[in-house]
């Protein structure tokens, strides 16, 4: 079967996934999804990935459900988001972690994915611009996370990505 992953990625632990996605599926076409041009009726299985930054998915994400809702809905689908919430067990699926709830229930009527999931992604102080570390770390401190700014730490539960990734072998 022929797979699509589209992904969107802020500081590249969404494409890290993506790409594990893509060599544990085989037989798939990755593209950035801003980048994409081709034809989703090319493809029998589409998978679309996005990162949270400050709280939201990126508008893009959403123009592009709603611009190829149609095809979206006539295919094999999976779409799996990526935030530092989830590296907290009891926020971590599809159904407990706020913003991926949300992203489904406001696309509701345009389209629901075949299949979800939500990866922890990593947090990269060092690579940071000043103000987004400053902010991440704020966030962090309010959610009881790490806080030393010269800290990177890789929460993805690579597991969960080969579960995800065998829905779609």
């Amino acid at each position: 079967m022929k797979t699509l992953i589209l992904y969107l990625s802020q500081d590249g632990q969404t494409q890290k996934i993506a790409v594990q996605l893509a060599q544990e599926i085989g037989d798939c076409e990755l593209v950035k999804l801003t980048d994409f041009k081709g034809n989703l009726a090319d493809y029998e299985q589409i998978i679309i990935g996005s990162p949270v930054r400050y709280g939201r998915f990126k508008a893009c994400l959403y123009q592009f459900i709603a611009q190829h809702q149609a095809q979206l809905k006539q295919k094999k689908t999976g779409f799996f988001g990526v935030n530092l919430t989830a590296r907290k067990k009891e926020k971590s699926t599809p159904e407990t972690n706020s913003y991926v709830r949300k992203m489904l229930q406001k696309n509701e009527k345009i389209w629901q994915p075949t299949h979800c999931a939500v990866f922890a992604g990593a947090l990269r102080y060092p690579h940071y611009h000043f103000m987004d570390r400053q902010i991440i770390r704020f966030i962090m401190f309010l959610t009881g996370g790490v806080t030393d700014t010269t800290q990177e730490i890789e929460y993805t539960d690579w597991q969960k990505v080969t579960e995800f990734a065998q829905k779609f072998q």
